[in-house]
């Protein structure tokens, strides 16, 4: 199920973001007694050994001067081998590298490695590195079971930048279907724990009992030593995704459902008091249920498994969301669904499949903004890093943005075009109010992509003037034809872009 981080009230800290920062003595709160761990043995420094420290230099876009290289960074995380020159760590540690280095417990010698697969919505990654010899014959650590509930865990890694290993133990206190930050829209099964996880641990993995029960990945800001770690449903789904070679996202039911716990809402859909089912409240356009499922079904049971009115099912005895049935699917997998519509039984079952519209809504890693410049004039596509760099507040923009997918808006215009910029330049003098504005039409033409949106600017023959629309505005912008392609070369020159365009 996707949704935005922000519907749920909570701050996550992507962990290996932070890990060249130092924390302050008034940051650092006294431990919290534990009880005394067991010396390591023998097996203990075997598994050290497949542990690894990852130092990652990245280069991140800069949305708002997207001609420009972007701002250079670096970061520390963690990572573990789970196969002959196979390494897993977080997306996130890895996000924008330039240049990955991969250290051996033990050793100074540095390894240059380089990204195999990679998951950002599930925030994890593959590595491997150029010259494996120096990890031959080490063990790889095996994927164990999702822990229980109050059973113990140890979390392994290279915490705030250190160059040592660093253990620490805590107790699985949560198991729950919630946020990943590092997208800040995608949704997965996590594991919540009180082990004392820090900036750097990204990517190490949480043993118990010799086995990897997950991998440390995001913490919470507003709360002492508690950790998140993505359990092995997820990690095994990953593995499993890229055998062919590729990458190929999670898929998503594609409806919004809203809990059944007023009795007045029971009442009007005809279920006693202990009936299962969750109302749908919204059917994605174009998603797997469209025409299948409609608004105001109660789904009473997925794959056979029922569905309480908090939209909640069993799994292995844990109380979980029924998403989770959805997550450990791929696309072209079927699901059954039982539904009640009108006060009837309905039994159906749809089709899963990506639905790469909702990338929308997710933070781009590893991808150069998309613009075009005319005479001054910046345009770029709406997307979450442009909303982000920007943080529009034209309602109009607001609004096309949060009711992209669910108004199907994505029908009509695969981008939604927004002039972010007016670089000064005498052609451009008086045109004031329209950054920050969608771009509705040019010279009549509704837009509908940014390539179409550079062909009208960029003809081979220009029009007498050029015309451009933006929505909410009635004064349009006009440039004359036969001085655009000049001012263009003159704003490039006096503001350093290299490139006109990246479409």
């Amino acid at each position: 199920m996707i949704k935005p981080i922000g519907l749920f009230g909570i701050s996550l800290l992507s962990l290996s973001a932070l890990a060249h920062l130092p924390l302050s003595a008034q940051e650092v709160n006294p431990l919290a007694p534990l009880p005394a761990a067991p010396a390591a043995n023998q097996q203990d420094h075997q598994i050290y050994g497949s542990i690894v420290r990852i130092e990652a230099a990245t280069q991140v876009p800069n949305y708002r001067e997207p001609w420009k290289a972007g701002r250079f960074s670096g970061g520390i995380g963690t990572g573990f081998l789970i196969g002959p020159n196979r390494f897993l760590t977080n997306a996130h540690v890895v996000s924008n590298a330039r240049r990955l280095l991969i250290t051996k417990h033990g050793s100074p010698r540095k390894h240059p490695a380089r990204i195999v697969h990679i998951a950002h919505d599930c925030d994890l990654a593959l590595l491997e590195v150029d010259d494996p010899t120096a990890f031959v014959g080490l063990q790889t650590l095996q994927i164990g079971a999702v822990p229980k509930l109050e059973s113990q865990v140890r979390v392994i890694g290279y915490p705030v930048g250190g160059n040592r290993i660093s253990v620490t133990r805590g107790v699985v206190s949560r198991i729950d279907f919630n946020a990943y930050s590092h997208t800040r829209s995608d949704m997965h099964l996590v594991v919540q724990i009180d082990a004392a996880i820090n900036p750097g641990n990204s990517g190490g993995p949480v043993l118990q009992n010799g086995h990897v029960v997950g991998v440390a990945f995001q913490g919470l800001r507003s709360a002492d030593n508690t950790g998140y770690m993505i359990p092995t449903p997820v990690i095994r789904r990953f593995l499993k995704d890229i055998e062919d070679g590729q990458y190929d996202h999670y898929v998503d039911l594609g409806i919004s459902e809203f809990p059944l716990f007023n009795p007045a809402m029971r009442k009007k859909f005809g279920l006693k008091q202990n009936d299962p089912g969750v109302l749908v409240a919204r059917v994605t356009p174009e998603g797997p249920c469209d025409g299948v499922v409609k608004d105001n079904d109660i789904l009473t049971a997925i794959n056979g498994n029922t569905v309480d009115a908090a939209g909640n099912i069993l799994i292995d005895g844990e109380k979980v969301n029924m998403n989770e049935i959805v997550e450990r699917k791929f696309s072209g997998d079927t699901i059954k669904l039982d539904l009640i519509r009108e006060g009837k039984v309905v039994q159906t079952q749809v089709t899963l499949k990506p639905f790469p519209q909702a990338r929308m809504y997710s933070v781009q890693y590893g991808v150069k903004p998309r613009f075009t410049t005319f005479a001054g004039l910046v345009l770029q596509p709406l997307d979450r890093n442009l909303y982000a760099a920007h943080s529009f507040s034209n309602t109009r923009v607001r609004r096309l943005f949060a009711h992209y997918i669910d108004e199907a808006i994505f029908k009509e215009r695969k981008d939604i075009v927004i002039l972010t910029r007016i670089l000064a330049d005498p052609v451009n003098t008086h045109v004031s109010g329209h950054t920050g504005t969608a771009v509705e039409s040019i010279n009549g033409e509704k837009i509908t992509s940014l390539q179409q949106a550079h062909e009208l600017l960029h003809p081979e023959t220009p029009p007498e003037f050029f015309v451009i629309k933006c929505e909410g505005l009635e004064r349009p912008i006009v440039i004359p034809g036969d001085k655009a392609a000049e001012a263009s070369r003159r704003t490039q020159s006096n503001y350093g872009i290299n490139t006109s365009h990246k479409l």
